[in-house]
């Protein structure tokens, strides 16, 4: 009966520390993403971008989650192919390659990629890396197009995918401590409360 109550109450703070993330990248609204309007230097608006965008913070913090309730190599490959495939979105952005439906791309990122945590999918390695990387593009695209504004655009890269993997960290991290929590029901409900988050950036979208 202690563990059960033991586990009930580190569940009850797992789900707590994530709402209150939640509630806190949620206020900084949706509209910080994508204007443009942080855009005033190099590495400090870089760093910021990703994370005052809470589509693209829990994107990149599923990645990690998701690498760490699968094990083994996926811990450290999607992490890895997620910020190097972004990286080619970038760069498609800023030479105006045309990316169509970016937003709703972005959108399902959250929600497919919650939904792979909640159902505790563990997909083939090809697979889950063809997964993030062709959702990375599009992340990628987002920032790439707003690059050519910065102060400094390098710098501004380097700012922003250095965030992203350290989002990527917190989300391995998150998995590895709530994972085995009641069988693994912390990682997955945190996946679900994702997932709504993404149903929720894609209304807005479409």
């Amino acid at each position: 009966m202690f563990r059960i109550r033991g586990g009930f109450r580190a569940l009850g703070a797992v789900v707590g520390g994530f709402l209150a993330l939640v509630a806190l990248i949620a206020s900084c609204g949706p509209a910080f993403a994508h204007t443009g309007s942080l855009l005033v230097g190099g590495f400090t608006s870089g760093f910021t971008h990703p994370i005052r965008g809470p589509d693209h913070l829990l994107a990149m913090f599923a990645v990690g989650l998701w690498g760490a309730q699968m094990g083994g190599r996926a811990i450290w490959s999607l992490p890895v192919v997620f910020p190097l495939i972004m990286s080619v979105g970038g760069f498609l952005g800023v030479v105006g390659v045309p990316l169509s439906n970016t937003e709703i791309m972005v959108a399902l990122s959250v929600l497919v990629l919650g939904a792979a945590i909640a159902l505790e999918w563990r997909a083939p390695p090809s697979l889950a890396i063809i997964i993030v990387g062709a959702f990375a593009i599009f992340h990628g695209f987002a920032h790439g197009r707003e690059l050519p504004d910065a102060a400094d655009p390098l710098a501004y890269g380097i700012g922003f995918v250095s965030a992203t993997g350290f989002i990527h960290i917190a989300g391995i991290g998150f998995g590895l401590l709530a994972g085995p929590l009641l069988a693994g029901w912390g990682a997955r409900l945190a996946g679900g409360l994702v997932s709504l988050a993404g149903l929720y950036f894609l209304a807005l979208a479409i």
